[in-house]
């Protein structure tokens, strides 16, 4: 399994394992068998019955019923912290380059230069309709010659050091592998008690990915035990931010992460 590392602010470079093929392969089967499933369920009988009316602007009607589709990536990705279905399934997830949790225009500029699954589907169900209805030779190999691109795709994304495709390029995503986490501890915030007094006000001079960089940090160093990894992002911190505190390196970066939340809701 390979590994991606990024630097952060603070000169210290996290590490995200760049999932196995298998593993991106099972998520876009998984997708794919969901978005099959809502055509077959939802789109097909609907537009059926619609075709035994008179007055009904299919055309218009087809493209509501296939929106769900059309946005299945980008609105699944913002509301479940970088991840479909799929994703969550086999437990991967598209995080910023900086190491931090996908923003919504990322996810946006992702969906936007999608060219994979939801093209898969709709490539496949007009090459369907194509050669059963006997269509031209000519509309049957421009069918295939896009299938052919969307196959590109996939197979240079897969052999990239970093994985990505050409939107994960311009977004500046990456994807990686997670451990699967239904909380809130998925994103930088977390419940903090309303007595709760803060420790460090200056926690709040620093940026969103700047508190990405901390959370990830803090995992990273006590998923793999690394003092020194967490001792150096601690130190720093408070040379940048002037604090002054003798705590362990471990309890102060979550105090800075707990302080952020506190402060940030207030």
């Amino acid at each position: 399994m390979s590994v991606v590392r990024i630097p952060t602010n603070f000169n210290i470079e996290l590490e995200f394992e760049v999932p196995e093929f298998y593993r991106r392969l099972v998520a876009l089967i998984l997708d794919l068998i969901i978005e099959f499933l809502y055509i077959w369920l939802v789109f097909r009988p609907i537009m059926l019955a619609s075709s035994l009316e008179d007055g009904i602007d299919n055309g218009g009607k087809a493209f509501l019923l296939l929106l769900p589709i059309m946005v299945y990536h980008v609105v699944l990705e913002i509301l479940m912290n970088g991840q479909s279905l799929g994703k969550k399934v086999m437990g991967i997830r598209v995080v910023s380059e900086n190491g931090g949790k996908e923003s919504i225009s990322q996810a946006i500029i992702r969906w936007m230069l999608r060219i994979s699954d939801l093209w898969l589907v709709l490539l496949f169900f007009y090459l369907v309709s194509v050669i059963s209805q006997g269509g031209s030779g000519l509309q049957i190999f421009f069918t295939l010659l896009l299938i052919g691109f969307v196959i590109l795709e996939i197979i240079l994304s897969v052999s990239s050091k970093k994985g990505q495709r050409l939107g994960d390029i311009l977004a500046g995503t990456i994807l990686v592998r997670t451990q699967q986490r239904t909380d809130i501890r998925e994103t930088v915030f977390q419940e903090v008690a309303d007595s709760y007094v803060p420790s460090f006000p200056a926690i709040m001079q620093l940026s969103d990915k700047d508190i990405n960089a901390i959370k990830s940090i803090l995992e990273t160093a006590r998923r793999k035990g690394d003092f020194s990894m967490a001792e150096n992002a601690s130190n720093k911190i408070k040379a940048h931010l002037g604090i002054e505190a003798a705590m362990s390196p471990f309890d102060f970066l979550d105090t800075l992460l707990k302080d952020y939340n506190y402060l940030s809701t207030k």
